[in-house]
């Protein structure tokens, strides 16, 4: 299944979701003493193991990418699919829990630096998907 001709959106995504394989600091959560023993773990331990998993499969979805395999952007969709699914809990989460933000502790920060940025990746990611799909949509019924 090599071979299968990239567009310039396609090409972008896998660049975009090579960042979100760095996206392991929700683990920060189970980690007493970073976070406050009170955080709670319907808040913590979901959203330590979304962000974890939306690694994960970005890693994964850059193999096919690489190797141009068609199953690649398939990959990309689903692993962007699925980490922004996992910021929307995340955040639905944090009201549903009463997360004080004082139990987040020196995590803090993801809350308000690192998830607004996930947030705009997956976006970006998605602009790039529907792009390269439209494109290749019009090429090929243009054949």
């Amino acid at each position: 299944m090599a071979g299968h001709q990239w567009s310039t959106a396609e090409k972008r995504a896998p660049a975009v979701a090579a960042v979100a394989s760095f996206r392991v600091n929700g683990l920060m959560f189970l980690m007493t003493g970073l976070v406050s023993p009170q955080l709670p773990k319907a808040f913590a331990v979901p959203t330590a193991y979304g962000d974890l998993t939306a690694a994960v499969l970005a890693l994964i979805a850059l193999w096919p990418v690489r190797a141009e395999m068609k199953v690649g952007m398939a990959m990309v969709w689903l692993f962007n699919i699925v980490g922004l699914l996992d910021l929307v809990y995340a955040n639905i989460a944090t009201f549903r829990e009463n997360v004080d933000p004082t139990y987040l502790g020196t995590a803090y920060y993801l809350a308000t630096l690192n998830v607004p940025a996930m947030v705009v990746v997956h976006v970006v990611i998605f602009a790039y998907l529907i792009r390269g799909s439209a494109r290749s949509s019009l090429m090929t019924s243009g054949s």
